[in-house]
């Protein structure tokens, strides 16, 4: 077996972050809510075109902030896409939710919203979109069945940052919408999240929660002569070191993306006619969708197929990855009802789906490379 040469990720890396690290030593303020904090909340502000953005230290945190926000409580049912990372099912179900899985489109891969109506009860209190790959779930009808229920929609932006749907920017559609800065995405500062808050009624308390349960924000700003525990709450700040990473990464976001892209679209028209040949689908972008080039996936003929292509990469030292596990199936999915074929699709698309190298970094000999290993394999 070769050694990896091409590793699935890279994360990005510019230049700024470490003439940033290096002020926020100098300043001695390490811990959250310093000065790069509170300039990435208004970057993503900015970006978004939204009120309110607030870091997490992760993705998965954010998701748990917004299901405090949202008081998801035992007995409450929310309706998740099988096909995403556990983290959207997790923050829920650590509130003593239900989840209620949903299948996925066979196009676009997200959640299938023909499908929704159904799956909705008395006790739903949320529905929470994945946009996989950075491609816009069908946000159109997905709010239109959630307004005429009175449920809230959070959005599990995670792959969508810099991604539109009909014109208009993901995580900008929900109540809420999540964000993840962790290693493996566009933009990154190791581990990292944010919250993007929509509706203006849960402000104030997003900060509280955030704040362990205090009005110590509010304090800060001379609302309050001193602060006390008001609220439940936890610990969601990140330090000051991973914002002033995240913050040169975000000043750089067009020149991260534009990389991406040319990376994404060289695949794309390269791979052409090999995927043509050999049965294999590409990735499926609606025309009224913008992809932030997050991922680049084939869906192969079968797993035999899948497996050969990844054993046949690697020994050429090339990285390939398969993708989510179908969370219907888990032994968690199982223990709240769920069974084998409640997904279909899903199921289908976990055992044949692989992702190729896919990184800012990435020079145009290893992706030549990777290209030329690709077209190879029969």
């Amino acid at each position: 077996m070769n050694p990896i040469t091409i590793p699935f990720n890279k994360p990005a890396y510019l230049a700024e972050e470490v003439d940033y690290v290096k002020e926020v030593l100098n300043n001695g303020h390490l811990a959250g809510d310093g000065v790069f904090t509170k300039r990435c909340n208004k970057l993503l502000e900015d970006l978004f075109d939204t009120p309110k953005a607030l870091l997490t230290t992760s993705c998965t945190h954010s998701l748990e902030l917004s299901a405090l926000l949202l008081d998801i409580r035992p007995g409450d049912e929310v309706i998740i896409p099988s096909f995403t990372f556990v983290s959207t099912v997790n923050a829920f179900v650590l509130r003593g939710a239900k989840p209620v899985f949903i299948d996925i489109r066979s196009d676009t891969l997200n959640m299938d919203e023909s499908k929704l109506e159904e799956k909705i009860t008395p006790k739903t209190k949320a529905i929470v979109p994945v946009h996989y790959a950075g491609v816009g779930c069908e946000m159109d009808s997905i709010l239109d069945i959630a307004h005429r229920y009175g449920i809230k929609v959070v959005e599990d932006n995670a792959h969508g940052l810099a991604g539109k749907y009909k014109g208009r920017k993901l995580g900008t559609f929900g109540s809420m919408a999540t964000q993840s800065f962790h290693e493996t995405k566009n933009i990154s500062c190791g581990e990292g999240g944010a919250l993007l808050i929509n509706d203006p009624e849960f402000n104030e308390r997003a900060e509280i929660i955030r704040e362990k349960g205090t009005n110590r924000s509010r304090f800060f700003r001379g609302l309050v002569d001193k602060y006390t525990w008001v609220d439940v709450g936890s610990s969601y700040l990140p330090s000051e070191i991973l914002t002033a990473v995240l913050c040169a990464q975000l000043e750089g976001i067009i020149k991260i993306q534009k990389r991406r892209g040319e990376i994404w679209q060289q695949y794309e028209t390269e791979l052409s006619n090999w995927t043509e040949k050999n049965g294999v689908r590409k990735p499926f972008i609606p025309s009224y969708c913008e992809q932030p080039y997050h991922m680049f996936y084939l869906l192969m003929p079968s797993l035999e197929k899948r497996t050969h292509f990844i054993n046949a990469m690697k020994e050429k030292g090339i990285m390939c990855v398969f993708h989510y596990l179908p969370l219907n199936t888990s032994d968690m999915g199982l223990r709240f009802g769920a069974k084998n074929g409640d997904c279909p699709v899903t199921e289908d698309v976990s055992d044949r789906l692989v992702r190729l190298p896919l990184f800012y970094n990435m020079t145009e000999a290893e992706q030549s490379k990777i290209i030329e290993e690709v077209i190879k394999i029969n």
